[in-house]
C-alpha cells in the first residue's frame, strides 16, 4: 500500500541552487562615470525657455506626455506582471480557460484612454488657438499682462542663401546673423525667403515657423530672461545649411539701446544693390551691421522686385484682379521666369528675365509713369503673343462637328 501510494505522486522536481550574483565591479561602475558627467553637461533648451511663447509650448509637451503615460506605464508594468504571475512555473496561479468577458474590465479598458483622449483634444484645440503664431500677445508672462502703451518691437527676417538678415523698420538698422530684442517687449516678427524655403528657429523663444520666397508668415514672440540663445534654420536648404544659424540676444532697456547705437555706429548702407550682392550664396558668413537701411527693402524683398525695373507681384497681382492687361499689354511686358540661378551666381538655369515694371524705381508705390525703361532683350512674347492663326471658309460648319460636309449633288 505505501509503494502505491509513492508510485501515484511524483516526486518533487530537485531544484538547482541558486547561485549568488556576483557583485558588480567598480571598474564598471567607473567607466560609466563619464557618461554621466556628459549628460549633466546638457542643456535642455526646450524644457528650460526664455520666452513665455516658448514655455507655453513646453507645458503643453509635459502635459500630453503624462497623460500618455498614464496608459503607457500601467500598461507596461501590467505586461511584466502577468508574465510573471502566469509563468509555466507558477503552478498556484488561477487557471480558468473558460473566462471570456468582464464588465469591469471593459469599462476600465475602454473608459481610461477615452477620458485621455478627450483631455488630449481639449489641449489640442486650446493650444492651437492660444499658441496660434500669427495671433498677438495677450500677456508678457503668466500673471503679466501686456502693456498696450508700449509699441512692439518689429522685426523684418529674411532668409538667404545661407544666411539671416535681419531689418529693424522702427530703427533704420539691419543686420546679418546677429539679432537682439528687448526683455519683456513683444516681438512682432515677419518673414519671408530669397529662395528655398528655411525655418526660422529659437527655441529659447518659440516654435519654428517656416520662410518662403514670395509668402510672408508672421510670429509674435517675448523674451523674459537676459542672455545668448542660439537661433538657426531647421529645414535642410542646402550645401551651407549647417552654417546658417546666429545668436538671439535678449538684453535690457539699457542695452538694447547700446546695441542698436553700435549698428547705427557701424556704418554702411544696405540698398537695393547691396542686398543683390549680399543675396548671393555665401556660407559661414560672419556678422554684419548695416547703420542705414532702405526702407522699401523688406517689401521688395517680398514681391521678389528688388531689380530696378522689374515688376513687382504685388503689382502683377492687382493687374490681373482687373482682368490682366489686355491684348494690347502682350508686347510691353516680358516673360516671367524664377530667376534665382543665373542672378545669384550659379551656373544652371536661363538668363534673367523678368516682367517689366509699371512704376518709376523711386516713385512710391502706385505712382505710375508713361516712360517705362524697358530691359535689354525687348522682343515680343512668343506663343500667347502670336496673332490668330487663319483658316479658309469652309462650306458647312459641321466640319467643327467632326462631320464631313455635304456635298453638292
Amino acid at each position: 500500500m505505501s509503494g502505491l501510494l509513492r508510485r501515484s505522486y511524483p516526486l518533487a522536481p530537485q531544484r538547482k541552487p541558486i547561485s549568488k550574483a556576483r557583485p558588480v565591479s567598480r571598474l564598471k561602475i567607473l567607466a560609466l562615470l563619464p557618461l554621466a558627467v556628459a549628460l549633466s553637461g546638457c542643456n535642455y533648451v526646450v524644457l528650460a525657455p526664455a520666452g513665455d511663447i516658448a514655455a507655453q509650448q513646453r507645458d503643453l509637451v509635459i502635459i500630453s506626455t503624462v497623460l500618455m503615460l498614464l496608459i503607457v506605464v500601467p500598461v507596461m508594468a501590467l505586461t511584466v506582471l502577468f508574465a510573471w504571475r502566469y509563468r509555466q512555473s507558477n503552478t498556484s496561479a488561477r487557471y480558468e480557460p473558460e473566462w471570456d468577458h468582464s464588465t469591469k474590465l471593459e469599462l476600465v479598458i475602454w473608459s481610461a484612454p477615452l477620458l485621455i483622449i478627450i483631455c488630449l483634444g481639449a489641449l489640442t484645440w486650446m493650444g492651437t488657438h492660444l499658441l496660434d503664431p500669427y495671433r498677438t500677445l495677450g500677456r508678457i508672462k503668466a500673471e503679466h499682462a501686456v502693456d498696450q502703451s508700449k509699441a512692439p518691437l518689429e522685426v523684418d527676417v529674411v532668409a538667404l542663401d545661407w544666411k539671416w538678415l535681419f531689418i529693424y523698420p522702427d530703427y533704420g538698422i539691419a543686420t546679418v546673423n546677429d539679432l537682439a530684442a528687448p526683455v519683456d517687449r513683444p516681438i512682432n516678427f515677419r518673414i519671408t525667403a530669397s529662395s528655398v524655403m528655411n525655418s526660422f528657429y529659437i527655441p529659447a523663444l518659440a516654435g519654428q515657423i517656416y520662410a518662403m520666397p514670395g509668402m510672408e508668415t508672421k510670429l509674435h514672440a517675448v523674451v523674459n530672461h537676459t542672455g545668448t540663445y542660439r537661433g538657426f534654420s531647421a529645414n535642410y536648404s542646402g550645401a551651407g545649411f549647417s552654417g546658417m544659424h546666429f545668436n538671439f540676444q535678449g538684453l535690457d532697456d539699457k542695452g538694447f539701446d547700446a546695441w542698436v547705437a553700435s549698428a547705427k555706429s557701424a556704418g554702411g548702407s544696405l540698398g537695393r544693390a547691396d542686398y543683390l550682392q549680399l543675396e548671393k550664396p555665401s556660407e559661414n558668413e560672419p556678422v554684419r551691421r548695416y547703420g542705414t537701411v532702405d526702407s522699401d527693402l523688406y517689401r521688395l524683398i517680398l514681391n521678389m522686385c528688388v531689380e530696378t525695373g522689374k515688376m513687382c507681384q504685388s503689382e502683377m497681382m492687382a493687374i490681373d484682379s482687373k482682368g490682366g492687361a489686355g491684348h494690347e499689354g502682350l508686347n510691353n511686358t516680358l516673360p516671367l521666369a524664377y530667376d534665382k540661378y543665373a542672378r545669384r551666381g550659379t551656373a544652371f538655369g536661363p538668363e534673367p528675365t523678368f516682367v517689366a515694371g509699371t512704376c518709376t524705381p523711386d516713385a512710391p508705390q502706385g505712382k505710375t509713369t508713361a516712360s517705362i525703361t524697358a530691359p535689354l532683350d525687348t522682343a515680343p512674347l512668343t506663343g500667347a503673343g502670336l496673332k490668330r492663326p487663319t483658316f479658309a471658309p469652309l462650306k458647312s460648319s459641321s466640319f467643327f462637328l467632326g462631320l464631313r460636309p455635304k456635298s453638292d449633288s
